[in-house]
């Protein structure tokens, strides 16, 4: 079995591969939690924050858009103490003012989901990259959404996290065209 060889041989990433990675994400909760997540990364290498998953969902109120833009001053400084998350107050502020205008997305096209989704007209973007070195680090796709994003107000939205983000959520597939999870491959197992 054939899969993208950014996962290589470790257990974690390769069950984030074949579990949740480009498969197309609707869920406003989960797309939340991305956002936070890329968002994190940012700077970093993707397999630290996996690692950290657990410890964000226990300080981020498992990801509450809600919870989360409700945090104060007082939880910047205790998550600052925190080492199951990456303890940056710029990131952790950020989770707090993207949770804000999240919330204000969801509530202006009924669901971050709608807006999000319908930047692709509701279809994902399905590449045939032969290796995951041709995939770019950003599109113009992803140079609109990070400005769309930073003129509603979010931070840590650049067009490389967002094209990060698009992957993660499957907004794009990118799995490489060998790679098993491809949706060519898919449709020829069928």
């Amino acid at each position: 079995m054939q899969r993208c060889a950014w996962c290589g041989d470790d257990p974690v990433y390769i069950a984030y591969h074949d579990q949740e990675w480009g498969r197309p994400e609707h869920d406003d909760c989960k797309l939340f939690e991305m956002l936070i997540l890329e968002g994190a990364q940012a700077g970093l290498s993707w397999i630290t924050i996996l690692r950290k998953r657990a410890g964000y969902r226990e300080a981020f109120h498992h990801f509450d858009p809600i919870k989360v833009a409700a945090m104060g001053q007082d939880d910047v400084e205790r998550l600052l103490q925190n080492p199951a998350i990456v303890r940056n107050r710029l990131k952790i502020q950020s989770a707090i003012r993207n949770a804000k205008v999240f919330l204000q997305m969801q509530q202006q096209y009924g669901s971050f989901a709608s807006w999000l989704w319908a930047q692709v007209e509701g279809k994902p973007i399905i590449s045939r990259w032969a290796q995951h070195s041709d995939c770019p680090a950003s599109t113009p796709l992803s140079d609109h959404i990070s400005r769309e994003l930073k003129r509603a107000g979010m931070n840590f939205v650049g067009s490389t996290v967002v094209y990060a983000y698009l992957q993660a959520t499957g907004v794009v597939s990118d799995h490489i065209h060998s790679c098993f999870l491809h949706p060519d491959q898919i449709e020829v197992k069928r």
